[in-house]
């Protein structure tokens, strides 16, 4: 079973009279299509979700005929359809901060010749919902869509320092329960990352996520509520550690700051 589909399913409680089983299982079952495989069969979103199969087959049923979902009779698989795509882009398109930040983050990654992404959270992982980049460089590219772990990326990190105590404890329990064999190392160096944001605003990942890539990153927070984060990144033979911590990682806490002034 996948854990960022089900490790931080107990956020619903399990007597809450108002959540419906059924749609949360057909949204589990969408989730499953995010975790790298394009065309899936039921056996495999079974696999993925701990789903008993016939539910699945259920599911997948009832999203192909809606339209969420296509599948081949050639293959005996799924993927995902138009109507997803559509959902997606409404939100992406929809989304203010992205559209008001996006200027200011093309200066910033033309000025430090760095990757720049705007993340939100989705259970276990941050999902980049815009990426600017020097056209002309070598940069990182991290398409919308894409999904990095909380944990060891400075976005992630970033995000987790600026949640809530209590809601942020529930999520790093889920993060151990996920890998408990390397949570001590992951658990050190988020303490770490939380020391650093408390003195000064940002979070760092060098080398940690990949090992050749160096990134800091800073949490984002909307007028509504909403919190985000802004991460600043490039390969380690591009910027170094001294530059992101120094320099950079600076810079980046002044741009989120301009873009929270924006009142989005």
């Amino acid at each position: 079973m996948n854990d960022d589909l089900s490790t931080l399913s107990e956020t619903t409680p399990a007597k809450d009279r108002k959540f419906v089983e059924a749609l949360s299982r057909g949204l589990d079952v969408l989730r499953a299509f995010s975790q790298g495989t394009v065309v899936m069969g039921n056996q495999d979103i079974a696999r993925i979700t701990g789903l008993p199969k016939p539910t699945v087959s259920r599911m997948t049923y009832t999203l192909t005929k809606l339209g969420y979902l296509s599948y081949s009779p050639q293959l005996e698989k799924y993927q995902l359809d138009s109507g997803v795509l559509a959902l997606g882009y409404a939100y992406v398109s929809n989304l203010r901060v992205r559209q008001l930040a996006k200027p200011y983050m093309d200066e910033f990654a033309r000025s430090t010749n760095t990757s720049v992404g705007l993340t939100c959270r989705d259970r276990l992982s941050m999902i980049y919902v815009e990426n600017c980049r020097p056209a002309e460089t070598t940069s990182l590219r991290m398409d919308v869509g894409v999904r990095l772990p909380l944990g060891t990326t400075a976005a992630g990190r970033a995000y987790l320092a600026a949640m809530k105590e209590e809601e942020r404890s529930h999520v790093i329990a889920a993060l151990a329960a996920r890998s408990p064999d390397t949570w001590p190392e992951t658990a050190a160096r988020l303490e770490k990352a939380f020391e650093d944001y408390a003195r000064h605003g940002f979070c760092l990942s060098l080398g940690d996520w990949d090992r050749n890539v160096n990134a800091a990153g800073v949490p984002l927070h909307l007028q509504d509520g909403t919190l985000m984060a802004l991460t600043c990144g490039a390969p380690s033979y591009l910027v170094s550690e001294e530059k992101v911590q120094n320099q950079l990682a600076h810079q980046l806490a002044m741009l989120a700051r301009d873009i929270e002034r924006l009142g989005v």
